[in-house]
This record gives C-alpha cells, structure tokens and sequence, in this order.
C-alpha cells in the first residue's frame, strides 16, 4: 500500500489556503499520500498534537502553522526535529530576518503583520484613529472586533502589540480600550465575518486585506490602518513530528512548501507574504499589501516567561 504523510495544520491553510494545491504537487512529484488534519485553528491544533503526544497516539509527520508567539508553546517540550539547513535546501532562500528558532525546529514559511482594517463605507479615512490612545476616544464606543487572544492568534498579537506599547501598564490600557469593543471572538474567521457585516467598522486582523479586498472584491472598502505607524509582526512555520517515522519524507515536504513555486501562491490563497525572497508577488497584491513602516515584536523570551500569566491578567480583567 502507498506510504502516507500526515500533515497537522489549521482548518483555513485546507479549506481555501494553499493546503489543496501544495497536496496535488507533493503527490504528484512523490509516490506518497500527503493527508491534511485540520479540526480547528493552530493553537487548537498544536493543542490537539500535545495531548496525543502525551498519551502516545499521534499520526501526525509535520506541523504547519506555529506562529512566532506560540514558540515557546511550541519548544517546550521536544515535540519538533531540530534541522539545518542542508536539511531542506529551499531555506538558503529565506531571509535571516524570518527565524526566529536557532535549531531550526520550526522553520518559516509565510509572514505577514497584524494592523487594524477599516471599512471605508462605515467610517471615513479622516475620521479613524491612527494611536492606540486615539483608540480609546469614547467616540470609537462599540467600533472595534477583536478576537480572543486565549484562542486566536491575531488575538494575541494584538494583545502582545498593546504590551509593547505599554508595558505592564497593559491592563491600565485595556481598561480604557474595552467600552469601544463590540465584541471578542473566538477567531479571526468569525471576527472578520461581523466585520464584513457591517456590524462594527473596525477590526483587528491582517496588513494584506486591501489587497484581498482588491483581489477578489474588485474594491478597496477594507482598508488596513497603522496604529502608531506600526504593524504587529506575525511568522508563521512549520516543523517535523520528532515521533514521526518518516523525517525524509517531511523534510521533502518542507523543501516544497518553501520552493517558488508553492511560495508564489501564498499571497492570493493565504494572503500573507512568501518567506522565499525568490517568489514573485502578483501585481496587484505587491501594489496593495501594506508593509508597516515600524514593526512590533515582544521577544520570545519575555513571551516564554510571561505569557501565561498576560493571558490569565488579561481574562481576569475583561470579566
């Protein structure tokens, strides 16, 4: 019977990301049956893989999806094969900048930036807040979707973003923020969906959703918004199952998801952009996908330290 590699990764990389496409070349260039397992989003997912971890029954091969603030999540526990270089050769076409891992456990494929996006038919362009302390004018009341830091990842972007900024005063601010939430989602699918709906006009995701909205609308409604000039850095990465039995196989499939021609299809199916320098950017993403002119990034080792207890303070003060 035909080998088979099982692939760990979050429900929207499957449903309308590059899951499908990545699948039809890696079985077509390896006589082997790539199986995606999406049950949910990476956190749930990289939840799911510890559990069955622990009591010994994964069939997981590879992760697809830890993003940079979910490392230390990630590299507590000897879960991922560290790597090298020679290990997977597309990575001499990755920046420097992309790792964030030393022994290349997780290694990154796609990066992007958390920002704020504004729907131009609900709030005019002069009339948004362009700081984090405009964002608390009690004219913003109910004008803001977030999600859920506890389970989405732009959720916990968003609130690492604010620690940053303020510190461990972080819950001083949020004090100020919440009257201006209309809602907390569990995901960013969800929160997005209400934005689109018109229910709020603003809402925290991603610096590539003009280029979306372009894209596939044909329209520039949704339009991404610079808090302090600054977008929240997000990379995402992928590591080999240390219990899996078949590490060549993995590493094969990591060379392919950082070749160009896979990479060339992140920005229109993930909308993120390619970790491989080489990738060419389609005209009208490269001409709407905004790169932050300052970047915000709490180090690992503070998120390593303090995180759970961000998230517990957080909840605490939300009630």
């Amino acid at each position: 019977s035909q080998s088979k590699l099982v692939v760990y990764t979050y429900d929207s990389f499957v449903s309308y990301g590059m899951g499908p496409a990545l699948e039809e070349k890696f079985e077509e260039k390896y006589d082997i049956d790539l199986q995606f397992v999406a049950t949910g989003d990476s956190r749930g997912m990289l939840s799911r893989l510890k559990r069955e971890l622990r009591n010994g029954n994964t069939r997981a091969d590879v992760f697809v999806g830890i993003e940079r603030n979910d490392a230390p999540l990630a590299t507590e526990e000897e879960i991922f094969l560290p790597l090298t270089k020679d290990d997977v050769p597309a990575l001499s076409s990755v920046p420097n900048r992309l790792f964030f891992d030393p022994e290349l456990r997780l290694v990154p494929y796609e990066f992007g930036y958390i920002t704020l996006v504004y729907n131009e038919d609900k709030i005019e362009t002069s009339e948004v807040p362009t700081t984090f302390e405009e964002l608390t004018d009690p004219r913003y009341k109910d004008s803001l979707i977030l999600e859920d830091p506890r389970t989405s990842s732009p959720g916990y972007s968003f609130l690492l973003w604010t620690i940053d900024r303020y510190g461990e005063d972080y819950l001083n601010y949020w004090e100020k923020l919440l009257p201006n939430v209309l809602t907390i989602s569990g995901g960013w699918s969800e929160a997005y969906e209400t934005f689109l709906n018109g229910e709020a006009p603003l809402v925290v995701s991603f610096s590539t959703d003009t280029a979306y909205s372009v894209i596939t609308g044909g329209d520039a409604n949704q339009k991404v918004l610079l808090l302090n000039n600054e977008g929240y850095s997000n990379i995402y990465s992928a590591g080999i199952v240390k219990s899996s039995d078949k590490p060549d196989w993995g590493k094969k499939f990591l060379d392919l998801l950082l070749s160009s021609e896979v990479q060339e299809k992140i920005p229109t199916t993930e909308w993120m952009f390619p970790a491989n320098r080489n990738a060419s950017l389609p005209v009208k993403f490269y001409q709407n996908a905004v790169k932050p002119p300052a970047v915000a990034e709490v180090p690992l080792s503070e998120i390593a330290q303090n995180g759970d207890r961000w998230l517990r303070e957080w909840s605490k003060a939300i009630r």
